[in-house]
Formats: structure tokens, sequence, C-alpha cells
């Protein structure tokens, strides 16, 4: 496999792109938005003026979508991918949505003879930029193994099941992921509240048993209070949307996930919905009385 295209280059697909292009892999990239192209461009990306012409000639297709709705009308709406890729081109979803969709897509494209996958990736785009992004691959493993090359050079990959799998694993990954970060803003929060300097605070807790990843990453925007995206707040309220539809779907609660939910809802509400989800922070320093 040497010419990849993507379908929608935000933050995580200019991240995915890079890392392809840097392999020397040929890659055509789309996306609504002219900006993120043309950044790319300097790389060596194509620019294809639909997802169609992304998807010309290429040996495998991402698509890397904001939205279940998004990511529905670029795969079965009219000219979509289902209609216009090459019978060869492998077709692999990268996007984050629920198990059900990622089932419908394999069903669909089974249907018409498609190679397909179910491969969100793990990872903000910092991390995925500097290769430490985990892809969850979901369906036939034969399809993998053809895509593994592709795999390797964007990140680590690990095979989980089915299609739909790879779904509910990426699902999960959030899910920790989500609330760590929240319950790292209410410690600080909590710290701030009892007369600690969140700053020193921070730098106590990093060296403690309970350091993490996310207290490196969005434990300084915390505390700055600079929320720049790695992952946009709201794609996170998404996603605990979904995982709350699971739940639903599955009969199960999700205690944890459904405050996450609130509170991310609250933050949004707020306009904090393009910044980094560590700007849910500024909800629990106002319910907490430290800011209004």
């Amino acid at each position: 496999m040497r010419r990849i295209g993507i379908v929608g280059v935000g933050l995580l697909g200019s991240a995915v792109a890079s890392r392809l292009l840097a392999r020397g892999f040929e890659v055509a990239g789309h996306d609504v938005r002219a900006e993120p192209v043309r950044a790319l461009a300097a790389a060596g990306l194509i620019a294809a003026d639909s997802p169609a012409g992304a998807a010309a000639g290429a040996d495998a297709v991402f698509t890397i979508l904001t939205t279940p709705d998004v990511v529905e009308g670029v795969w079965l709406g009219p000219g979509g991918l289902l209609d216009t890729a090459a019978a060869s081109t492998a077709l692999l979803q990268m996007s984050t949505t629920g198990p059900g969709l990622a089932r419908r897509l394999g069903e669909a494209a089974a249907a018409r003879g498609f190679a397909f996958l179910d491969t969100p990736i793990s990872g903000t785009s910092t991390a995925v930029a500097r290769g430490d992004g985990t892809i969850f691959v979901g369906g036939e493993r034969a399809v993998a193994d053809r895509c593994r090359p592709v795999f390797d050079a964007i990140g680590r990959s690990v095979h989980v099941g089915p299609v739909g799998a790879a779904s509910v694993a990426k699902l999960a990954a959030n899910l920790i992921g989500g609330i760590n970060a929240i319950a790292l803003a209410e410690a600080l929060v909590l710290g701030e509240k009892a007369g600690l300097a969140p700053a020193a605070l921070l730098d106590a807790l990093r060296q403690s048993p309970v350091a993490s990843g996310t207290m490196n990453t969005r434990g300084p925007l915390m505390v700055s209070h600079r929320f720049d995206p790695h992952i946009r707040l709201d794609l996170f309220l998404k996603d605990f949307g979904l995982m709350l539809e699971e739940g639903k779907r599955l009969g199960m609660p999700l205690p944890l996930t459904s405050v996450a939910h609130q509170l991310c809802t609250a933050a949004s509400a707020a306009g904090h919905g393009a910044e980094d989800l560590a700007a849910v922070i500024t909800t629990l320093e106002s319910l907490a009385g430290l800011r209004s």
C-alpha cells in the first residue's frame, strides 16, 4: 500500500496525514475547510475536492470525521464512498462512533464487496503526531494484516475482534481518559479552594503514585487556563453521549459517565466547546465559587 486517502484532516486527521507523509506514503486529503488542507500541502498532501477525490486511486481510505451523522453521510449518502471507491480500496473508518454505526457501515460495505475495518484511534492529536496513538482494529484479521504497514506508520495497532468491537474499545478508552481529566480538574479545584496554588499542587501530584499522562498533557492547560485544543471538549461531549447510548442499549448504568456528560454540557453551554477538554475545570471552579 502506497497511496492513502483521508477524508477529514482536522486536528486528528492532520496528525495521521503527517505521520503517513513523513514515512513516504502518498496521501490525498479532503476536508470541508480549506485551511487544514492548505497547511498540509506544504508537506506534500494532495488536495482533493471531495471524499470521492480523496479515495480515487487509493489503496486505502480513512474517514476521520467529527460526528456520526457526518460519517454516515460520507459513507452512505449520494456520491458517498460506497458509491465511488474502487473495489480494491480498503475502507477504514477511524472516527469515534457508536458500535452500531460501525456494524451498519461494515454490513453495507460487505454487501458491495469491499474490505472494511473499524479503526478508531486512541490518543490526542499531539500524541498521534509523535506516534503514540493506538489504533483499535475491528474486522477480518486478513484485512488488518494487509493494512498493517499503514497502521505501523501511524502508531500502534491492536486487533480486538469483529467490526464494532473496536468502536466499543475506543469508547471505553475515552471513558477512562475523559473521567481521568475531570477527576484531575476537580482535584485542582479542591486544592485551590483549600488555599493551595494550582501549579504547586499539580507539581506535587505529578511526583506522586497517582501521576498520569493526563497530568502532563491537560494539567498545565488547567493551571494556565490556556485551553488550546488537543481534543475539543465538544467531541468528548459527543463521546460521552455515545457511551450513554451504548449503556442504555445494554441495559447498564454508567453513573460516572452521566456526571461527566453533564459537566461537559455545562462547559459547552458556557462557550468552551471548541476548547480542550481541560476547560471543564471552569465549570467546577464556578460550582466551587472560585470564578463567576
